[in-house]
């Protein structure tokens, strides 16, 4: 078997696919590949690792229907047309479990970074306007106490708001499709309306997949909505918000603060003016960048390439949404 991969890995996925005999070839350049590209590369491969946002829709399937499987380095799946991919018979498995606490540490800092306006202050520091102490400027807030909503209480939500708790004893609301259970009966967590959650929230987390129900799910209606002193968190996906509404929201004090670990478009560009607000933070969609959790994302990813090569159901398959 040959497999094609769109980014370069963690030695732990490559080596798993040595010692199969699996060849495979990665893709070094330092830019994204186009989508006419990966399709005339896959011509002469049989599997696909897809690293990051490639676009893989019913184009691209049906040009490469002959792949035995595509192996998504990642526990999203948005960039794939999974239902076009089932009628073709094409597996496509992901990376599940795996980067949840990292994902969660992300939201965390975030959350932490943007109450007391630490990435503001440090451009501080670099622009030589650490100068005259004044006690009532740029003051952060507390969370000791305050309510944790997350939107989308999966095994990443659940790890934020087990550490919310533990660290800052915060209250936690979530909304969901389904009762969470288990973080009901461990951090009384409690289900509650849409509406309830943006009213409630003092700090609100997203954690949610990226679904047409979800896209740009938080524009200013949404925003106007929320607390005046609410920090609004999204380690999920940029389209869940509405990046030119976040923008607005913040400038007209709807809400007091906002972390990003995803932009709408990514990258973002310098010029965003989001990334010279006192009271927000914004990283570069590292919410799984820890050496432990990639290696663990490229060793689901080989263990779906080689089940496949044996002829064998992947074990992280993933299926069409049911409308």
């Amino acid at each position: 078997m040959k497999v094609f991969i769109t980014r370069k890995i963690s030695a732990t996925g490559t080596e798993m696919l040595r010692q199969s005999g699996i060849e495979f070839t990665e893709w070094v350049e330092k830019r994204d590949i186009s989508q006419d590209e990966l399709i005339r590369f896959c011509q002469d491969y049989d599997g696909l690792i897809s690293v990051g946002q490639d676009l893989i829709d019913e184009l691209f399937l049906k040009s490469c229907r002959h792949l035995k499987v595509i192996a998504q380095m990642a526990v999203g799946y948005d960039n794939i047309d999974v239902a076009a991919a089932a009628r073709l018979e094409i597996p496509v498995g992901n990376t599940p479990g795996v980067l949840s606490k990292a994902t969660a540490d992300i939201a965390f800092l975030l959350m932490l970074a943007v109450s007391r306006k630490a990435i503001f202050m440090h451009k501080r520091i670099l622009s030589a306007e650490w100068g005259f102490y004044e006690p009532t400027d740029n003051l952060g807030i507390e969370l000791e106490g305050k309510t944790l909503g997350i939107f989308g209480l999966g095994k990443i939500g659940f790890e934020m708001a087990k550490k919310s708790a533990a660290a800052f004893s915060m209250p936690i609301i979530y909304h969901n499709r389904r009762p969470h259970s288990q973080a009901e009966r461990e951090l009384g967590a409690k289900l509650v309306s849409f509406e309830e959650l943006l009213k409630s929230s003092d700090v609100l987390s997203v954690h949610t997949a990226l679904t047409p129900e979800t896209r740009s799910r938080f524009d200013y209606s949404v925003f106007s909505l929320m607390k005046k002193n609410a920090i609004f968190i999204n380690t999920a996906r940029g389209a869940i918000h509405n990046e030119a509404d976040l923008i607005l929201a913040l400038q007209e004090n709807l809400i007091w603060g906002a972390g990003l670990d995803v932009t709408n478009p990514e990258p973002m560009l310098a010029s965003n003016p989001l990334l010279n607000m006192p009271n927000v933070a914004v990283l570069p969609h590292i919410g799984s960048a820890t050496e432990e959790t990639r290696g663990a994302m490229a060793r689901l990813a080989a263990e779906n390439i080689i089940a496949a090569s044996k002829g064998d159901k992947i074990p992280y398959q993933v299926k069409p949404v049911k409308s």
